[in-house]
């Protein structure tokens, strides 16, 4: 198990943690600890009980807001996603009805290459000018 010293406030705390997770909390205290300074520079010396809750309160101020705006973007995602579900469809369906018509037309003509096919055509005439 790892150990790590962090200073808030003047104060130093022993904590424990998991092996390899030492730089992680030393960086996590190092962020509580300006917000901190900040509380300190604001209030003036208040305790350090205070100013850790003070500090403590505007970091999970920040994490709320930033779930807030994940949520937000993850309801963007999935409008966007179902929109592009639903335009998949309309061309799907599109290309669907193209087919059918193209499918109608060739089927016509080749009736009426059937019905006409055999006929030689008419010859064409044209006026000449002197």
């Amino acid at each position: 198990m790892g150990q790590v010293s962090v200073t808030l406030n003047g104060r130093t705390y022993r904590l424990d943690c998991g092996e390899g997770e030492e730089a992680h909390l030393i960086e996590l205290a190092e962020y509580l600890g300006t917000y901190v300074d900040v509380m300190k520079r604001k209030f003036g010396q208040i305790g350090d009980d205070r100013l850790i809750l003070m500090a403590s309160l505007h970091v999970t101020d920040e994490l709320w807001e930033l779930r807030r705006q994940m949520q937000e973007m993850k309801t963007t995602l999935a409008e966007a996603r179902r929109d592009r579900s639903v335009a998949d469809e309309s061309v799907k369906s599109r290309q669907g009805d193209l087919a059918a018509r193209v499918s109608a037309a060739a089927d016509r003509l080749e009736m009426l290459n059937e019905r006409f096919g055999n006929e030689a055509p008419a010859p064409v005439h044209s006026a000449k000018r002197s």
